[in-house]
């Protein structure tokens, strides 16, 4: 069921740290770090009382085992009240998504009136784990009882022992990567690397326009002397796009390749939640609302990321709304396979009735994740608060966001503006 308009979360602020290729200039700074950046960050430009905000929930995919709740400790380090509750969530490319509505329900529910919700990434940072044996041996060596039984254990190591297990980005229940995946996509609805190219190419294009013009800028907080973000490629071409080899099929037929793909990317964000009452009490005018969500999941061969052609058009069908009624639509750029392959699904009909065809001027206007990067669980929040900023400037009625994710799973958002 939609949510009436008396019970209204506002959007109210969002900002973001930079988002920066993994590895670089960020390499030093933990998913924790950046969190807290994040969320001293917002609470600096909103001018919000730290002690009027009653819950924070963020989410992080590249999951640090030292810190089982990186959301408190994002409470404990950023000058917020410790009494303030707080919980970590993770799905994938969703996660930030899935924080949001978590304090959405929160708010709806009567439970807080105000909170934070955000995601945090370091992907230059993520655990190196090693293999069963050499983690048993330690294991065991740190139960044992004696020092001989200790140094018994030690004794087992072998020099192989110390080779790492690779983080990898792929499917556990298919063991291919979400890049292997998108080649398959990409093949099964005949979309050809023409047309990821020029997806790029707009992703970019936009993008650059939307830092130049201070629209993206206006949303980041500049962390290590680094106030924009750093993949976009104001210099990019077609015929640039166009030299670069296929990575995951390396074959003639291969079509996805560096630049028509999102990159590993270290950021995070946050967004201000309220009830629509809080706000007025406070003389905050909202960004926008969020009108209804809607979550979907299939099965992974029938494509690993084709749910948002099912998350959104029951979106559109629950609300009551079409296609042609959203002003700005906002599709996650996970690959410019992906996003073509979801365009042909929503306008010809897969699994769900068709909803027509997206214009190029509404997609992504200030660019996507692959000219502004993808720190897995930030993508949420980032677009969201980029989409109520541009809602607001340009006094639009409605915004779609619609977010595929591993697991082949998908988030699907409509904000509104009265």
């Amino acid at each position: 069921m939609a949510i009436e308009k008396r019970n209204r979360v506002a959007v109210v602020d969002g900002i973001r740290t930079p988002f920066v290729k993994a590895g670089t200039v960020f390499k030093n700074l933990s998913s924790l770090d950046l969190g807290v950046l994040a969320v001293k960050g917002l609470l600096g430009k909103s001018a919000i009382a730290p002690e009027s905000i009653e819950e924070l929930v963020f989410g992080t995919v590249i999951f640090n085992p030292n810190i089982p709740n990186i959301a408190r400790e994002v409470v404990f380090n950023s000058g917020l009240p410790k009494s303030i509750k707080a919980h970590t969530v993770s799905n994938n490319c969703i996660t930030g998504i899935h924080a949001i509505t978590a304090i959405h329900d929160s708010i709806v529910s009567g439970k807080c009136s105000t909170g934070i919700a955000g995601g945090t990434e370091s992907m230059s940072n993520p655990p190196i784990l090693f293999g069963r044996g050499f983690s048993r041996i330690l294991v065991d060596a740190s139960m044992a009882k004696s020092a001989g039984q200790r140094i018994g254990q030690f004794l087992k190591i072998r020099p192989w022992h110390f080779k790492p297990n690779a983080p990898a980005i792929a499917e556990p229940s298919t063991g291919l990567s979400m890049g292997e995946h998108a080649e398959i996509m990409a093949k099964e609805w005949q979309v050809t690397r023409e047309e990821q190219d020029e997806i790029a190419f707009r992703s970019h294009k936009n993008a650059a326009l939307a830092t130049q013009n201070g629209s993206l800028k206006n949303e980041i907080h500049p962390v290590k002397g680094v106030a924009r973000d750093t993949i976009i490629r104001s210099d990019t071409s077609i015929e640039k796009l166009v030299k670069l080899k296929p990575v995951f099929d390396r074959s003639a037929a291969g079509t996805i390749t560096a630049g028509n793909a999102s990159s590993l990317t270290d950021g995070a964000s946050a967004v201000l939640l309220m009830s629509e009452e809080r706000a007025k009490k406070n003389g905050r005018e909202p960004l926008a609302f969020i009108k209804d969500f809607k979550y979907a999941a299939i099965d992974p061969n029938d494509g690993l990321l084709m749910a948002p052609c099912v998350a959104v058009p029951k979106l559109l069908e629950r609300t009551g709304l079409t296609l042609d009624e959203m002003d700005i639509i906002e599709v996650h750029e996970a690959f410019g396979a992906q996003v073509a392959c979801n365009l042909k699904a929503w306008e010809k009909g897969w699994k769900e009735r068709a909803i027509g065809k997206i214009p190029h001027e509404k997609l992504n206007p200030l660019g996507g994740s692959i000219a502004i990067g993808h720190p897995f669980s930030a993508t949420g929040g980032r677009i969201v608060t980029t989409l109520a900023n541009e809602m607001k400037r340009r006094n639009l009625k409605y915004g779609l966001v619609s977010i595929c994710a591993a697991g082949a799973m998908a988030a699907a958002m409509i904000l509104e503006r009265d």
